[in-house]
């Protein structure tokens, strides 16, 4: 029963006490977590029940009353210490209604397990309700259970699901995508950026320092050059040494924007004088990246007749230097989309969430995406109706899009969708 289910997350996290008013626990008040409150019918009330005295609770929410009128559950906190005990102080004043025993039921049940993280009761519970044949469940649960394997890159139990769905609703099913943890670490494996700005000279030792060691971590490293406006030889000497060290590491380099410092260095050197050497050296080194294979030949041979040694060989970058700019491309897309909920936002002090007030604070209007967002729980989700309400009193309207079944039903339970506009991923 759902009761079970909200007991369970009450113990695990207590009840904050910035949560909305309907979220408290009033005296001689039927507790009902979700939703409104049902109506008293007053044939079942007995005097006893009902003293008439008793004040009439009003539409909106009172002031809270004084101290010498308060009752011994209203100075109860939730916010701290021993929830356990705490609930236990006020078992025998709150008299607890079970509402919703069927499909609505299951539908917040399975919302607050997967919130609590426990998939696998989750699952259990949505696989138990649409495995039956005789249900007559909506297309939200079913959307759910999709989202679900989804979730947990479970493929093959979701191509085993979607010919029903398509089946009982007589629709096209939604698409497989991997929305895991492990499908986002896959996406988020791009190698470190770093940017080389001003002046290349001997003082960015320490630096080429730390750009070898961050290669050797992460196996692969982005060197962007394009900020630089001047180089001396001791500074050429540092990068072609860090690119040297890079590569018998075997860590994949990509330098960015190599063609304003291949043009830069290029006036700094002339055939049959010969200085500079490690200057020609990292520019025969940088045409490689630009692809300008003919330009390298013809540096190459006045290399060899100016320093009488044999010159680098060619080797062709250019597609590793592309892969690498097109996903710095994607980077900055991906920066520029606005305001994003990514992976898992947990407890009441989450920065993501609050961050959005200060973002809220420049703009009307303000879209999150929520596409990458895997699970909210029931503390965090508690903390965003908290900072979406107090921006709805402030005339901002909030959008959260792409938000997945799962998420979306934890919402809809907490009356997020009250306070924001949610719209569901396809």
């Amino acid at each position: 029963m759902r009761i079970q289910a909200w007991a369970g997350a009450i113990l695990a996290y207590g009840i904050p006490s910035s949560y909305p008013e309907r979220f408290q626990v009033d005296s001689g008040v039927a507790l009902s977590f979700f939703g409104k409150k049902p109506p008293v019918d007053p044939a079942r009330v007995s005097p006893q029940a009902a003293p008439a005295s008793a004040p009439v609770r009003p539409s909106t929410p009172p002031s809270p009353p004084p101290p010498s009128q308060r009752t011994e559950l209203s100075t109860l906190d939730f916010s701290g210490g021993d929830v356990n005990r705490a609930l236990a102080q006020c078992a025998g004043l709150v008299e607890v209604q079970e509402v919703g025993a069927g499909i609505g039921a299951v539908f917040e049940e399975a919302a607050v397990l997967y919130a609590n993280g426990n998939v696998l009761e989750a699952e259990r519970v949505l696989d138990g309700v649409l495995g039956d044949s005789a249900n007559t469940a909506g297309e939200g649960l079913w959307m759910m259970l999709l989202d679900l394997y989804r979730l947990t890159g479970q493929r093959e139990r979701f191509e085993s699901r979607v010919l029903d769905y398509a089946t009982r609703f007589e629709r096209s099913p939604p698409p497989w995508e991997d929305l895991s943890a492990q499908s986002e670490r896959r996406k988020a494996d791009v190698a470190p950026l770093v940017n080389l700005s001003g002046n290349l000279s001997g003082q960015a030792e320490p630096q080429f320092q730390q750009i070898c060691v961050i290669g050797r971590k992460s196996g692969g490293i982005r060197i962007d050059v394009g900020r630089l406006r001047s180089a001396d030889e001791t500074g050429c000497t540092l990068l072609r040494k860090a690119l040297t060290q890079l590569a018998a590491d075997r860590v994949k380099v990509a330098i960015l924007n190599p063609a304003q410092l291949v043009n830069m260095l290029d006036g700094l050197i002339a055939p049959g004088r010969a200085e500079g050497r490690d200057i020609w050296l990292l520019v025969l080194e940088l045409l490689q990246y630009t692809g300008e294979h003919e330009r390298f030949e013809n540096l190459a041979v006045d290399y060899a007749v100016t320093f009488e040694e044999s010159p680098p060989s060619w080797e062709f970058k250019a597609q590793q230097q592309a892969a690498a700019a097109q996903a710095a491309l994607e980077g900055a897309a991906r920066a520029d989309e606005g305001f994003r909920f990514e992976g898992e936002l947990t407890g009441a002090s989450n920065e993501t969430i609050r961050k959005l007030a200060a973002v809220a604070s420049q703009c009307q209007v303000v879209t999150v995406d929520c596409g990458r967002l895997r699970r909210i729980d029931f503390v965090g989700a508690g903390t965003l109706f908290n900072v979406l309400a107090t921006l709805q009193t402030q005339g901002k309207l909030v959008i959260l899009q792409n938000v997945n079944a799962m998420v979306g039903a934890l919402l809809r339970v907490m009356s997020v969708d009250q306070v924001a506009q949610v719209t569901l991923r396809p």
